[in-house]
C-alpha cells in the first residue's frame, strides 16, 4: 500500500528517465511523458479516468521483466523453442513496432528539418516493420508448424508426409536470407543514430526512441540467434531422421 501511494506521487517523466521501457505503457494510455512529464501518476489517472492500480501494475510488470541471457536454450525440445520464439520475440516485435513508428513519425514532423537523419532512420525502420511482419507470418504458418509436426512424429514414432516446400532447408534458407537483410538494416540504423546516442538538443521523446530502437535491435539479435544457431540446425538434423 505504501509503495502504491509513493509511486502514485511519482512524476511520469521520472519513471521514463529511470527506465525507458515504461514510455510504451504511458503511450498506450495516451499519456504525454515528454512535454508534460512533470505530472504525477495520480494527476494523469484522475484527468484521464484511468484506474491507478491498473497503470501501476503495468508499469511494475515492465520494470520487473528481465531478458533471459543465461538460459540454456539448446537443451530445450524444438517445439518448446518454437513456442517461446513466437510468444516472446514475435509478440515483442508486434507490440513495439506501432509505438516506435508513432514516435519516429512525431520526431520527423517536429525535428526532421534540423535532424534529417531521422527521415532515413524512419524509412529504414518502416521497411523493417513491414518485412518482419511478413517474415514472422511465414514462420508461424509454414516453417514452425512443420517443425512441430516432425517433433510429434518423433514422439509417436510415426512417418510424416514430405512438405510442399520439398525439404525444411528451403524455407530455412529463405528465413536466414531475410535475417541477413534485417542485420544490414539495423547496422545502418545504428550508424545513423550514432550507436543510439541522441544529439545534445534531443527532447525526451528523442531519447526514448533511440533507447527503444537499441532495445529492439538487442531483442532482434537474440531472436535471430535462437533461430539461426539453434532451431534451424536442429530442425535440419531432425528431418534427416525421416529420410
Amino acid at each position: 500500500m505504501e509503495t502504491i501511494l509513493k509511486d502514485s506521487q511519482k512524476q511520469i517523466g521520472q519513471f521514463v528517465a529511470e527506465d525507458f521501457r515504461t514510455a510504451a505503457v504511458f503511450s498506450n494510455y495516451g499519456i504525454d511523458f515528454c512535454c508534460r512529464g512533470h505530472r504525477t501518476v495520480e494527476e494523469v489517472c484522475d484527468k484521464n479516468g484511468i484506474e491507478i492500480s491498473e497503470l501501476l501494475d503495468k508499469l511494475q510488470n515492465v520494470l520487473s521483466s528481465t531478458t533471459g541471457q543465461n538460459i540454456d536454450y539448446k537443451s530445450w525440445p524444438l517445439d518448446l523453442l518454437v513456442d517461446y520464439i513466437e510468444k516472446k520475440h514475435h509478440r515483442y516485435v508486434e507490440e513495439k513496432v506501432p509505438v516506435l513508428l508513432q514516435f519516429l513519425n512525431k520526431l520527423c514532423r517536429v525535428h526532421g528539418e534540423r535532424h534529417p537523419e531521422l527521415l532515413k532512420i524512419n524509412e529504414h525502420f518502416t521497411a523493417s516493420a513491414a518485412e518482419l511482419a511478413a517474415h514472422m507470418k511465414k514462420e508461424e504458418l509454414i516453417l514452425f508448424p512443420f517443425i512441430k509436426k516432425m517433433m510429434n512424429a518423433t514422439i509417436s514414432k510415426s512417418e510424416i508426409q514430405a512438405p510442399h516446400f520439398g525439404t525444411v532447408e528451403n524455407p530455412i534458407a529463405m528465413m536466414k536470407d531475410e535475417h541477413d537483410n534485417e542485420g544490414v538494416r539495423f547496422r545502418e540504423i545504428a550508424k545513423l543514430t550514432n550507436n543510439y546516442n541522441p544529439p545534445a538538443d534531443a527532447c525526451n521523446t528523442f531519447r526514448v526512441t533511440y533507447a527503444m530502437l537499441e532495445e529492439f535491435e538487442k531483442d532482434l539479435h537474440l531472436h535471430i540467434h535462437l533461430e539461426n544457431n539453434i532451431l534451424f540446425p536442429e530442425a535440419i538434423k531432425l528431418e534427416k531422421q525421416f529420410g
